[in-house]
């Protein structure tokens, strides 16, 4: 099955899911996924397409089809990674959950080699497009992303779905640095529906941050400016 039903942590951030490439050229240094799929983290990120994935995906359409749940693009790759210019296969896989009835969402570092496919996720009001927001000094986010898109490129492609009326989300996790949580949050609320906050794990910074003084602050900013938003366990249930 290549659409599948997270668990644990991922499923706080969709019912369903599927991963369209195996590994990801981002190359961002906290990466769960090579340990998650037992992959060497150099050929992890000589990321190719996952065998037969439209064919597999079509499949999975059919036998679930009727199924409303959201599909998330994707959770142990980037499905805007630079290799989907060559493959176009995240574009093919919109359009065909679109056709099925599946609402899609996206979760990108991508920035905006991302908004050539905004028509496709215009033909379904429930699909929703989102990236994930670390650092915004691109200095720092080269570091720990060395292959990802700027901050400044990943919200701009926001305000560009936001402007076509698609559903747009950020999500804060992992979050390296608190103050640039909360100026991003100051930069990118008139154009961002919901937030998704978690925290860092697995990483020696993770105890350098007061948690719930984040949490705190964080879920204070949100509430003032009116915004959805959901804070992951991991993060609520941090001391």
């Amino acid at each position: 099955m290549v659409i599948y039903e997270p668990r644990g942590k991922a499923r706080e951030y969709s019912p369903l899911a599927c991963n369209l490439y195996s590994g990801c050229e981002h190359a961002c240094t906290y990466c769960y996924a090579p340990a998650a799929t037992r992959t060497d983290r150099e050929q992890f990120i000589q990321a190719k397409p996952r065998i037969d994935i439209l064919k597999n995906l079509q499949k999975n359409c059919q036998k679930w089809e009727g199924t409303k749940d959201i599909v998330l693009l994707c959770f142990t790759c980037d499905p805007y990674q630079p290799i989907e210019d060559e493959y176009r296969i995240t574009q093919k896989a919109i359009y065909m959950l679109n056709m099925y009835g599946f609402p899609v969402q996206i979760l990108t570092k991508g920035g905006m080699r991302a908004v050539r496919d905004f028509s496709l996720l215009q033909d379904n009001p429930d699909n929703a497009f989102s990236v994930t927001l670390t650092l915004d000094n691109p200095t720092l986010s080269k570091q720990w992303e060395p292959m990802a898109a700027t901050p400044e490129e990943r919200i701009e492609s926001l305000k560009i779905a936001h402007s076509m009326n698609i559903k747009t989300w950020v999500s804060f996790e992992p979050v390296i640095d608190p103050e640039a949580v909360y100026r991003m949050i100051n930069i990118t609320h008139n154009f961002v529906d919901l937030y998704k906050v978690g925290k860092m794990n697995y990483h020696p910074i993770a105890k350098t941050i007061n948690w719930r003084t984040f949490r705190t602050k964080t879920e204070s900013m949100l509430k003032s400016l009116n915004k959805d938003y959901y804070i992951k366990k991991d993060l609520m249930n941090a001391i």
